[in-house]
């Protein structure tokens, strides 16, 4: 397949999605330094353009709530375990960020005032138009959502212009590219496209979100450097999910 060659339109607000897997680097558990700080780069190199980011972080690098679940342990108890652990996540990206000189605001959904602001549409809202990043922490604040959601859902909140996935691959694929080298690649996709042939791209929840607000949904690879601020430009590899008109 070849590289996406249309340019993106003109984004003033954006929302990334970070996947807990994607901190760990090459490892299988935690989080790597370098990876945080290479991703936080990225980052700063997008807000410094002038564009308002705010960021989405899982925590499945640390606990899976829906792993802990099919072991034995009780499903809510299970995903606020999980929530815990995206907070972790978005304090170490925090501080990646503010060693980039980008002032950022962690706003958590469950209510811990010594390390997070509480979540406030409002006042999320204000600190973009201040050139703030905002990390939003512990997903919905409820059991049985997925942090893919609790992206769509406040992407839609914040009346974002898209919503960007950082992923392991370089967009979506008919299966698992890394287990399978005659996986599809596709460039394109409608949200209807992405629930009807099952794609492994966000839950039928997320995907449900955005297409209900219009939310254009653009899957790349997060662990390429200058990958975020390349697609922002409309460059390099990645699938496009939207509504055609």
């Amino acid at each position: 397949m070849t590289e996406s060659t249309d340019a993106a339109p003109a984004a003033r607000r954006v929302l990334l999605k970070i996947s807990g897997e994607a901190l760990m680097g090459a490892g299988q558990y935690g989080v790597d330094a370098n990876t945080v700080d290479r991703i936080a780069a990225d980052v700063a190199a997008v807000s410094g353009s002038g564009v308002e980011v705010c960021l989405v972080v899982g925590g499945g690098n640390i606990f899976r709530g829906l792993t802990a679940a099919a072991r034995g342990m009780d499903r809510a108890q299970g995903d606020y375990a999980g929530m815990l652990a995206t907070v972790i996540n978005a304090l170490m990206v925090q501080n990646a960020l503010e060693r980039e000189g980008v002032p950022t605001r962690v706003m958590s959904a469950i209510h811990m005032s010594s390390i997070a602001e509480p979540y406030i549409r409002r006042r999320a809202v204000r600190h973009m138009e201040k050139g703030r990043v905002v990390i939003f922490a512990a997903g919905t604040g409820n059991p049985f959502f997925t942090t893919d959601t609790a992206a769509a859902l406040r992407a839609a909140e914040m009346d974002c212009d898209c919503l960007l996935k950082g992923t392991q691959v370089d967009g979506v694929y008919s299966a698992d590219p890394r287990k399978n080298p005659d996986a599809e690649r596709y460039e394109q996709l409608t949200y209807l496209e992405v629930l009807a042939r099952d794609l492994n791209v966000m839950d039928a929840a997320a995907i449900s979100l955005a297409r209900e607000n219009r939310l254009p949904i653009i899957v790349f690879n997060i662990h390429e450097a200058g990958a975020f601020e390349r697609v922002m430009k409309g460059e390099g590899k990645f699938t496009r999910i939207e509504e055609v008109s």
